[in-house]
């Protein structure tokens, strides 16, 4: 693979992803306006349960999010069956993909919310993160250095053949 496309593919793939954080940010800030995490929205809330605490950075379990967040993640693995390929490699891309949509799309909804701005962007205006380093919640900490391990291993060159679905790899 030439260095030109070794450098665009990763790079266009997270413009991509970025351009999907932001209208998905623009489309959450019309069901959920100021009050975010579904506070206002007619779904069912797990408010305090110990996994929450591990799994779920201390926010509450809401339906909205339990069907919103299995929908993105099966729409991320669309390409894997549209082309019927799957690879470690592949499955690295979509979930680092992922985590850097949902990085994108949280921070966005914040920024671009007429009721947040980049001026409310802190602990105390965003009760729901409950964890926050730097500046920003440990969520974006975490997923960002995941997501750059994974992108990063899933555009490495591999000797490996890609196995279709329903193939040995032979």
């Amino acid at each position: 693979m030439s260095v030109s496309r070794r450098i665009m593919h990763p790079l266009l793939l997270l413009l991509w992803v970025v351009l999907l954080g932001y209208f998905f940010a623009m489309t959450e800030i019309q069901i959920e306006g100021p009050n975010g995490w579904a506070a206002s929205l007619p779904t069912w809330r797990i408010e305090k349960h110990p996994l929450l605490d591990i799994f779920w950075g201390g926010r509450p379990m809401t339906g909205y999010h339990a069907w919103l967040f299995s929908f993105m993640a099966l729409a991320f693995h669309l390409p894997l069956f549209v082309l019927g390929q799957a690879s470690p490699r592949m499955e690295a891309r979509c979930i680092g993909s992922l985590m850097v949509f949902w990085i994108t799309e949280d921070f966005l909804w914040f920024v671009c919310n007429p009721a947040f701005g980049l001026a409310r962007f802190s602990a105390p205006f965003i009760p729901w993160h409950k964890h926050w380093l730097l500046g920003m919640p440990t969520d974006y900490l975490v997923f960002s250095v995941t997501a750059v391990l994974l992108l990063t291993w899933s555009f490495l060159e591999a000797d490996e053949k890609k196995p279709r679905f329903g193939s040995t790899g032979t």
